[in-house]
């Protein structure tokens, strides 16, 4: 568990432009970060300021980009902000009898034990939707029955099964405890706080925003939300966005992922640089939010969401190396 001190750190209003010139320290990492070919954006914040912000191609900085599944880390968030508003009990929380009349017939008894929790960590048990089933799942009439229907491989609770299907569960559970659509509810917990554009994404069939992919956030718009979890829930202008403690679950290790062996809580995968704590939302192809509270550093990178080598492989490695050895030991 992350102390307070660590969390806590003074809010400082965050200018949306970089400054004319880059921290000169940053001057190596940005070269090599050019060199990275599908790597489109890069911005680098200490302590409230944009220190260095680079286009390298593709969309600019101040245009909505898809970060792919950095959409799991604001799923997360919008989870906490339905907590704290009363309309969901909390992590702990069954379920089924909130999607009862999208179960399946004769439904497997363990989905009586899976919680909120169990899906934002990952955990629910399930049979994953992401990685070769992802397409026949998306094809689907009803991607919440799908995902429901999917056959336990683990218990829940057990190892991490990354899936999208989980996080899709919460966009409907958050549609139906609400009556409002996902969008709408980011749109006014979160946007609007921390003043950046989230345009609609892609819906199911049933009209249900997709939970967990393929949301369009700028650059500039995802450092304001890596900013906001630095700052401890806090929006630039020192307005609360989500609880302190929900700050600290998101960022309590619960479960490792099977193909990088990096920590993950809720919607965030957990890797320290050295002796800092670090926390990053990541998205195929290179969608990147970085926080190091204790350093004050927040990174976001924005890169070609097409490349098909958009996995844990070379790309995303570069990346992590990117920010391990040459952005962190500048500032440090």
């Amino acid at each position: 568990m992350l102390t307070r001190r660590l969390l806590l750190a003074a809010p400082a209003l965050l200018p949306l432009a970089a400054r004319a010139e880059a921290d000169p320290r940053l001057e190596p990492a940005l070269a090599a970060a050019g060199a990275l070919a599908p790597l489109h954006n890069l911005i680098v914040a200490r302590h409230g300021q944009v220190i260095a912000e680079r286009h390298y191609r593709g969309p600019p900085p101040d245009r909505p980009a898809n970060v792919k599944s950095v959409s799991k880390s604001v799923i997360a968030a919008l989870v906490g902000a339905a907590i704290a508003r009363g309309h969901l009990d909390g992590a702990d929380q069954p379920i089924a009898p909130i999607l009862r009349d999208r179960l399946p017939r004769e439904a497997d008894p363990r989905l009586a034990r899976v919680t909120i929790g169990n899906l934002l960590s990952m955990q629910a048990g399930l049979e994953r939707t992401s990685g070769a089933s992802y397409g026949q799942w998306v094809a689907s009439r009803d991607w919440v029955r799908a995902a429901l229907a999917r056959p336990f491989v683990a218990e829940p609770g057990g190892p991490m099964l990354y899936s999208t299907g989980n996080t899709h569960l919460l966009s409907a559970i958050l549609t139906r405890v609400t009556g409002r659509s996902t969008h709408a509810l980011a749109r006014d917990w979160l946007a609007g706080p921390l003043d950046i554009a989230l345009p609609p994404w892609p819906r199911d069939p049933q009209g249900i925003f997709f939970g967990g992919n393929d949301m369009l956030i700028s650059p500039r718009g995802l450092l304001r939300f890596a900013e906001m979890h630095r700052l401890n829930g806090q929006a630039v202008n020192g307005q609360e966005v989500l609880r302190p403690d929900w700050i600290a679950a998101c960022w309590t290790p619960r479960t490792a992922s099977a193909f990088t062996g990096d920590a993950y809580g809720y919607g965030w995968f957990l890797r320290p640089v050295g002796q800092q704590p670090r926390f990053y939302a990541w998205g195929f192809g290179g969608q990147m939010a970085h926080v190091l509270p204790g350093l004050g550093l927040s990174v976001v990178m924005t890169s070609d969401p097409r490349q098909r080598s958009g996995g844990a492989g070379g790309h995303a490695r570069a990346l992590h190396a990117l920010v391990e050895q040459a952005i962190v030991p500048a500032l440090a």
